[in-house]
């Protein structure tokens, strides 16, 4: 009894023993705050990959809602318009209107007055001219009395000073910081005479006869007024010639006799360049009867040219920005009576468009190209889109793009309305 009693005991001990539910043992190189490391980087990558393709598809949204605006805005052709406000002007001895800041500047044989994109007078100054003349260059501008013998000096704050001559004025043009240039002439010779915006007199002259350089046919100023752009028409024995010729006031020109730092004359033989302009820094475009030369000043003590656009047919008109110019050109070929050329102010070839339209004015607003007459307007992008025609019951002086997108400020001898295109 005993004996089977032990082996009863034994075998319950051995039951138990099998029933009991032993504890894994962890690895050998497990680590319990590591296991906690891994599990929150774990957590975090999946946070940062969830914000991630958030992002992504963010800006896949953005840049296709970008891409249908830009599409939209390259291709979409207007059909109409409503008048957003209108407001009536002083017409007085009207000249004209020429771009300024956000809009116009009015100027006529009386005064002059800044008006902004709401059609309010921002100042106004007065003066008697017997034939008012304007060069704008950036927020300046220079209204000279052609044949007369005063300047007046503004910005968009108001009048900064007034230059008075001896010799009649014949050319002015004004730089983006206000000095301003006028060429004066006398029985023999012409002089290019500098003034400071508060109009007092700079100590630089440049004097020139037709026997000698030439007379100046047209002049600009470069944005800092530190550098002149002149085109001069000169005779050698009987015959006329142009040159273009660049001058530098700044320290660079010290060092250079008569500061003359650049002239071309081969590149004009047998032509004559009416027009001469300063575009974006360092930039600069003559226009001649047969084409478009485009300079770079890039290296102040020798400027460059660096494309000359020669065109075949006969240039109707020329426009300009600081990015861009521009020649319309008698079509010979084919249904269309005119084309457009444009190009970057490096001389960059940017549209060719051919058109039938009547227009007086041609002017660059931005990226539009706005063609207009005295009661319709023809509107171009950049892409040669055809983006506005209409015909008005008002009369027309100037266009130009109003303050939102797909809308047109238009300035007319009485009134200023600002349309609202659709």
């Amino acid at each position: 009894m005993s004996d089977f009693g032990s082996m009863s005991r034994e075998s319950k001990k051995d039951k138990l023993r099998r029933q009991i539910v032993r504890p894994q043992q962890p690895a050998w190189n497990a680590d319990p705050e590591e296991d906690s490391e891994a599990v929150v980087r774990k957590a975090h990558n999946r946070v940062l990959r969830h914000r991630w393709a958030l992002v992504i598809l963010v800006l896949l949204l953005i840049g296709g809602g970008a891409a249908a605006w830009i599409f939209y805005q390259r291709n979409y052709r207007y059909s109409g318009y409503d008048t957003a406000w209108q407001v009536d002007l002083n017409e007085g001895s009207l000249v004209g209107y020429e771009s300024f800041g956000t809009n116009v500047l009015k100027y006529t044989k009386d005064g002059a007055s800044y008006l902004d994109n709401r059609g309010r007078t921002v100042w106004t100054e007065s003066y008697e001219m017997n034939s008012p003349v304007i060069s704008v260059k950036g927020d300046y501008a220079a209204i000279a009395d052609m044949q007369g013998n005063s300047i007046y000096i503004c910005n968009t704050d108001g009048t900064q000073g007034q230059a008075t001559t001896v010799l009649p004025i014949s050319k002015v043009a004004v730089s983006g910081t206000g000095v301003t240039a006028a060429v004066l002439e006398d029985s023999t010779s012409s002089y290019i005479t500098f003034f400071k915006k508060d109009g007092t007199s700079l100590d630089i002259t440049v004097k020139t006869n037709m026997s000698g350089d030439g007379y100046p046919l047209d002049i600009a100023l470069s944005d800092d007024g530190t550098q002149l752009m002149c085109s001069f028409v000169y005779l050698q024995g009987s015959e006329l010639k142009n040159r273009v010729v660049f001058y530098d006031f700044s320290e660079i020109g010290k060092n250079v006799p008569n500061r003359l730092v650049g002239g071309f004359d081969d590149e004009f033989q047998g032509d004559m360049v009416p027009r001469v302009t300063y575009m974006g820094d360092p930039y600069s475009c003559a226009f001649s009867g047969k084409a478009l030369t485009f300079f770079s000043s890039r290296n102040l003590a020798s400027p460059e040219l660096l494309e000359q656009r020669t065109i075949e047919e006969r240039i109707d008109s020329v426009f300009y920005s600081d990015e861009y110019a521009a020649a319309i050109v008698r079509n010979t070929n084919g249904e269309y009576g005119s084309r457009l050329e444009v190009y970057k102010k490096d001389g960059t070839h940017v549209l060719s468009k051919e058109f039938n339209f009547e227009y007086t004015h041609a002017d660059f607003d931005g990226d539009l190209i706005i063609l207009y007459n005295e009661d319709s307007c023809r509107i171009y992008n950049m892409s040669g889109t055809e983006k506005f025609d209409a015909t008005f019951d008002f009369p027309v002086s100037r266009i130009r793009k109003g303050r939102f997108p797909g809308t047109l400020v238009v300035t007319g001898p009485q009134q200023m309305r600002e349309l609202k295109l659709h």
